[in-house]
């Protein structure tokens, strides 16, 4: 017997929802096959079998919250699952010795003997608990739709039942057979007190990650003196180097050269001008980070995912947009592992890809900052006290944890992102 546990996810995550068991009781696996997925806090990720044989029992059903290390199941493998179907365990598309005999054998006609019938069909298994003789196809039934397999008839002359037999007795058993006790109706639930029919409202449960992010930002809220401040870029130089390189570098390259890795050099540049912002509190230490591991907030379809780049100090443009184009695919696929979520440093999110024009973003705990990008949008810029101009303006803004980092330490570190940005050439020099 082979237990079935719930698997080590990393050092953070202690516990997972099963979202779905892909095999059922009866079904045969090989070592290496998925056997189920287990929803977790960040990701979502395959448990595998441990060894070939026979899925024994499923002890946690799909919605139970486990624990790691917990047994939620069991296979039954090698002479054990055996001496249940009566035959050699066979891998997944192949067939078994004793499934073949019982397929080759014919259906419409019976052997002439009994003996006869002895030798051309394989030895009939027993069952553990009613010694009844049959199929593991028929067994599998039988458990499906409640049948006592010593109450199926058999045609076969040595009364091994298949699964014909037991889909026959299922449909037209006699009604005389003992029923069980009839159970008092379960109370129905209690209904809302007010429901207007007029207006139909649907319920669902949040997913084990919509809950994760909710408790988060709440905590991050309650934990943090959280304030915001704003500054807004002129992004004319930027938009001037991507339309003359972005030809260039999408050849070269292979990736597109998009904002992000801008302000992901923007960034560090300041964060290496004032480490408060790239530290965090740990009880009544201050942990400075030498080394910058930029998360990119993604929006996923189930929630809010915030990948890291590491290492984005030595690294070029390119390898930047690379990195983020392929974490934002991972995310979209639901395919990020642990290790691509873990150890951020400070987070960037981009509210402006879907229209914001101002917002005031939530620190990503235990992170003590995030920086907010928005909508490019045409404004009207005075450029000396005679002459006004449109210009592709963006507001920024830098939330903040006030215990660590004093206002005017985060006005000037945004201050020191808009110069980055708006004269792009530094970016080389000061990242």
């Amino acid at each position: 017997m082979s237990d079935i546990k719930v698997p080590e996810m990393g050092e953070s995550v202690t516990e997972g929802t099963i979202l779905r068991w892909t095999v059922a009781e009866g079904d045969a696996v090989q070592q290496g096959d998925v056997l189920l997925e287990l929803e977790t806090d960040k990701v979502n990720l395959e448990v595998s079998a441990e060894s070939s044989g026979l899925i024994e029992t499923r002890l946690r059903q799909e919605g139970d919250t486990v624990q790691v290390g917990e047994v939620i199941g069991r296979i039954r493998t090698g002479d054990a699952a055996s001496s249940t179907t009566g035959t050699a365990f066979a891998p997944k598309g192949e067939e078994s010795p004793a499934a073949a005999a019982e397929a080759s054998a014919p259906s419409a006609s019976l052997p002439e003997s009994p003996k006869a019938a002895e030798a051309v069909s394989p030895p009939p298994a027993e069952s553990s608990d009613t010694g009844t003789k049959a199929s593991p196809a028929a067994r599998k039934l039988a458990r499906e739709r409640g049948v006592e397999l010593g109450s199926v008839p058999s045609a076969d002359p040595i009364g091994r039942v298949y699964s014909g037999d037991v889909k026959s007795f299922a449909e037209g058993a006699p009604t005389s057979q003992p029923q069980a006790a009839p159970q008092p109706p379960a109370a129905p639930p209690k209904a809302p007190a007010a429901i207007d029919p007029l207006k139909p409202v649907e319920r669902q449960r949040m997913s084990r990650r919509r809950q994760t992010i909710a408790t988060r930002l709440v905590e991050a809220q309650h934990n943090a003196a959280m304030l915001t401040t704003f500054n807004e870029v002129d992004m004319t130089a930027i938009l001037d180097v991507r339309k003359r390189r972005k030809d260039n570098f999408k050849q070269k390259f292979d990736v597109n050269l998009g904002f992000m890795s801008f302000f992901t050099k923007a960034v560090v540049g300041a964060l290496k001008a004032f480490p408060a912002v790239n530290a965090e509190i740990d009880g009544d230490e201050v942990v400075y980070k030498k080394f910058y591991d930029i998360g990119i907030a993604v929006s996923a379809k189930e929630g809010l995912v915030v990948p890291v780049v590491r290492n984005a100090d030595r690294l070029g443009f390119a390898e930047i947009e690379k990195s983020i184009a392929g974490l934002a695919t991972k995310a979209r696929d639901n395919q990020l592992a642990l290790s691509d979520l873990q150890g951020g440093t400070f987070t960037i999110t981009n509210g402006g890809v879907f229209g914001s024009l101002l917002s005031t973003p939530i620190l990503n705990a235990p992170q003590v900052g995030i920086l907010g990008m928005h909508k490019i949008q045409l404004r009207p810029v005075a450029i000396d006290a005679e002459r006004m101009e449109n210009r592709p303006m963006m507001y920024i803004a830098l939330s903040y944890d006030h215990r660590i980092i004093d206002g005017s330490e985060a006005v000037r570190f945004l201050v020191k992102v808009k110069e980055l940005l708006e004269d792009p050439e530094s970016l080389l020099i000061e990242s």
